[in-house]
């Protein structure tokens, strides 16, 4: 039985910086990202949260965190090893807390796209190109791209993040940085795409966030993977064996919740409504699957 949705987190002494699905709180040289249960879509957070989402994301993370080798800013993701202020729910905050490193954050979003979807799919069908980058003629939707391709955007406090062209990104942030960037995201993909799909998931598409360590050490100045990897908030993750290209697919991420308010008549431009039951438990068992897909492990917290 699932516990309520923790839609906000709160720490005595520490001030909080609330992202979507993130509080954020500063602990001087180190941060604690504690991954709540709210949910967006279209550019809103819902009113209803996803019981256990920000577990499920937080240990999907912690993952591959570890699987990729990747250099990232996660310290640890074990509640006992992590200094709380005195009054602090431990059992509220375990599986859902990450201790990681400071980083001066790079301003984009990494985005790679091994298949053609979403907003790609909607560019290619007028233009030929997705995010100003000519693809073969003939493709369908949900057809699996050549080679995955690197389409940055401008990183959003809140609203929609736009897509840039990779020029652009070398004029915010340097040409050498950009080349690593690139070169980096696309590396991380195919690595966690290909682990994925032989335990039977297809990553459509994910985003990357990349920092500089700021601490003082022989890391300094380096580049590192944060704020989550390859979760279903992140990516767009499809059934392998329920796979069909010409038409949209069934997936384990959020996918289920836009499809449903789809259905509604909210006009995107006012408060959301608020997600029936049945979408709130499927959409929990399908983050839970992709979890357990992907881990080989039971959820814990089932």
């Amino acid at each position: 039985m699932p516990r309520p949705a923790v839609l906000e987190t709160s720490l005595a002494g520490l001030n909080v910086r609330r992202g979507k699905v993130r509080d954020v709180f500063d602990l001087g040289d180190r941060l604690l990202l504690i991954a709540t249960d709210r949910i967006s879509a279209f550019d809103w957070v819902l009113p209803t949260g996803i019981p256990d989402k920000g577990l499920i994301l937080t240990q999907t993370s912690a993952f591959w965190f570890m699987r990729l080798g990747e250099p990232n800013h996660l310290l640890t993701s074990d509640i006992d090893h992590i200094d709380l202020p005195i009054g602090a729910d431990r059992e509220a905050l375990a599986g859902r807390t990450m201790l990681v490193r400071k980083t001066q954050v790079v301003p984009i979003e990494c985005v790679v796209r091994g298949y053609l979807s979403g907003s790609g799919w909607k560019e290619y069908r007028s233009r030929g190109t997705v995010c100003g980058l000519a693809l073969p003629p003939g493709l369908v939707e949900s057809d699996r791209l050549p080679e995955p391709i690197f389409t940055p955007a401008t990183k959003a406090e809140s609203g929609h993040d736009e897509n840039i062209s990779f020029e652009r990104m070398a004029e915010i942030v340097g040409q050498s940085v950009a080349d690593e960037l690139r070169r980096r995201s696309l590396e991380v993909y195919r690595r966690g795409a290909e682990y994925a799909l032989a335990r039977g998931i297809i990553i459509a598409d994910t985003k990357f966030e990349w920092g500089h360590v700021i601490d003082s050490g022989a890391d300094q100045g380096r580049l590192i993977l944060i704020d989550e990897a390859l979760t279903p908030d992140s990516s767009r993750f499809w059934p392998a064996d329920r796979y069909a290209p010409g038409q949209g697919q069934s997936s384990f991420d959020k996918q289920f919740v836009r499809d449903w308010l789809e259905t509604t008549d909210w006009d995107k431009q006012s408060l959301p409504p608020a997600l029936p039951n049945d979408v709130v438990i499927k959409t929990r068992e399908k983050y839970i699957e992709a979890y357990e897909i992907l881990t080989g492990s039971l959820f814990p917290w089932r």
